[in-house]
């Protein structure tokens, strides 16, 4: 009888750690996260840029962090939500984007990293040490001006040059996103 109340417990004790398992794996799955890499060189400098968003997100509106690493601090970037752009990345600027070009700071769909007036008004930092940053910017599948993420385009969280070099392609590093 012992013997039968060992392989049972045994047996529950499996079943339990195998169902655990399960749950975790697909809990850590649910939280997906995408990369974005470019190297650009400028002035003899390589910049090997490093971009990361979550991949699926809310079509109703979330806030979503995005890091990144190995950008040009001498640069200032915008991060934001924008329509997906044709081509190569570098080729084409990145827009329209969720807000538009927020210099501002209040929409909270963009952020703006820039090392001479980061911190200065609201969803701005500088870069830290390596060229990184960590930005929250808010996103949802409806751009306005009838794009619509998956819909009727397909979208991207992306870094392009901010205000100052505005058609400067150099910073531009894309992640594609999708909408559930």
């Amino acid at each position: 009888m012992r013997a039968l109340l060992s392989a049972r417990a045994l047996v529950r004790t499996g079943v339990t750690a195998l169902a655990a398992t399960a749950l975790t794996v697909s809990l850590a799955g649910s939280a997906s996260a995408a990369t974005g890499t470019r190297s650009v060189t400028e002035g003899g400098t390589t910049y090997t840029m490093t971009l990361n968003s979550p991949d699926v997100l809310s079509a109703s509106g979330q806030v979503i962090t995005v890091t990144g690493s190995g950008y040009n601090t001498a640069r200032g970037i915008y991060v934001a939500l924008c329509v997906t752009p044709a081509g190569a990345v570098g080729t084409n600027k990145p827009t329209p984007c969720l807000g538009g070009q927020d210099e501002t700071g209040t929409t909270g769909a963009s952020h703006w990293v820039n090392n001479l007036f980061g911190g200065t008004v609201a969803n701005s930092s500088k870069f830290t040490a390596g060229g990184s940053f960590s930005a929250q910017i808010f996103v949802k599948a409806d751009l306005g001006g009838g794009n619509v993420c998956g819909d009727t385009v397909e979208c991207s969280v992306v870094t392009k040059a901010d205000h100052f070099a505005p058609n400067n392609r150099n910073s531009d590093v894309v992640v594609p996103v999708s909408f559930e």
